[in-house]
């Protein structure tokens, strides 16, 4: 078949589905039928018992401040039965430091002057994700400021907090770290792409298609020679460096993208790595942590040292009674050490359930996924977060304040 005389008129594939796609997505529009952007999700309230737990004070002394007039005022359900909203958890934070100082830190544990910001990297890997959400939300619960960034490009952070995105590019985006970084001069502050979350006390930096963007720029300035690897990444630690004074604590779910987690990695004050307790995994785990030192060692050699204040290995999706995942895990310990956490995060069908929800089991009651296996999933959940939270506490030169509840899972799983 001869060829056309008009072929530089024939429109590119790539240019005709772009145009395909934009058409139907502007029908959507119009009809009211696209998706939202974000989705208006509220978070529930909290009963009086989980308050109590939260604080760590007793249903009767919550109950009677109540009575009282003291603190914020619940809100009565049937019976009676009193519940909170996590903005009146964090004022009733501020009353109790207030009325009892001497247990200011313990109610309200947000850093003090001369303390630093803690930025932890969680590392790409298995149920990276999940830790990430379940880490951001849990410090929020317990009364940090805490900032959430997903260098995901697809989302999958994002999408847990209500963000939902097309693969294609609209104005009407919330922006991600790809605007705080860009290389040319449409690069905007820090601040401006920061979103709230329905967690008071919790932001997210949405992880968006643009991500790709910013790797392959990296990719083409550093093979140009104009930009090296390291001064990339130094980009993270200024952004971040305009937003300190805001939070306490700011968790950063890595993605697969180089020059981004060679980001992540500098501007760490800690880096948390997963792992699931399968030989094979290990070996996942392990080429992962070759890149990290990779990456380490690259913005060393530019002459910035890279001081951690921890490493630690946290493993996920266990199961205590699998005899081979024991032996997995007596390896990890006798090849990590300390660094390994003792306390886990098991299989759980709960865990599983809320996240086909879109929700994490913090936003979810008990009878939405069945209480026993909603009461053992929150154990080992919380008795993670606790575990790095007494990290953060010895970092700070505070004394641990969730020891306790950090080794009770644990052992109960060596038992």
């Amino acid at each position: 078949m001869p060829r056309s005389k008009n072929t530089r008129q024939i429109e590119p594939t790539s240019a005709r589905i772009q145009r395909h796609t934009k058409e139907l997505w502007d029908r959507l529009i119009e009809r009211g039928a696209a998706p939202s952007l974000r989705d208006d999700r509220t978070l529930r309230s909290f009963s009086l018992g989980e308050v109590a737990e939260i604080l760590g004070v007793s249903g009767s002394y919550l109950r009677q401040l109540s009575i009282d007039g003291l603190g914020p005022t619940p809100e009565l359900g049937t019976a009676g039965r009193r519940s909170y909203t996590l903005q009146q958890i964090n004022e009733l934070r501020a009353y109790l430091a207030s009325a009892r100082q001497k247990e200011a830190l313990k109610f309200c544990p947000r850093r003090r002057e001369g303390e630093k910001l803690q930025i932890i990297s969680v590392a790409a890997g298995s149920a990276s994700t999940t830790t990430s959400l379940y880490l951001a939300q849990g410090l929020a619960l317990q009364g940090y400021r805490v900032l959430a960034i997903d260098l995901d490009p697809e989302g999958s952070l994002s999408e847990m907090f209500g963000y939902y995105f097309p693969d294609i590019h609209f104005s009407e985006h919330p922006a991600s770290m790809y605007a705080a970084l860009s290389y040319d001069d449409d690069r905007v502050s820090m601040l401006s792409v920061i979103q709230p979350t329905h967690f008071a006390g919790l932001d997210l930096v949405p992880g968006t298609y643009e991500l790709f963007k910013f790797e392959r720029e990296s990719k083409k300035r550093f093979h140009s020679g104009k930009l090296r690897y390291p001064d990339a990444s130094i980009r993270m630690v200024d952004a971040l460096k305009e937003v300190e004074e805001n939070y306490d604590v700011v968790v950063i779910h890595c993605g697969p993208g180089s020059f981004l987690t060679a980001g992540a990695y500098e501007a760490a004050t800690g880096v948390l790595v997963t792992v699931r307790p399968q030989m094979a995994n290990i070996a996942s785990m392990a080429m992962s942590l070759e890149f990290y030192s990779h990456c380490v060692s690259l913005v060393e050699k530019a002459g910035r040292p890279v001081n951690h204040d921890f490493t630690k290995y946290l493993v996920t999706r266990h199961d205590p009674r699998d005899v081979s995942q024991q032996e997995v895990v007596a390896l990890l310990r006798d090849s990590l050490g300390d660094d390994l956490l003792t306390a886990t995060v098991w299989e759980s069908d709960a865990i599983r359930q809320a996240w086909m929800k879109g929700r994490s089991l913090y936003e979810l009651s008990a009878g939405e996924v069945g209480r026993s296996a909603y009461e053992q999933a929150m154990d080992t959940l919380n008795s993670t977060n606790a575990a790095v939270t007494d990290i953060l506490s010895k970092v700070w030169g505070r004394p641990p304040m969730y020891v306790s509840r950090a080794t009770r899972t644990a052992g109960r799983a060596s038992s």
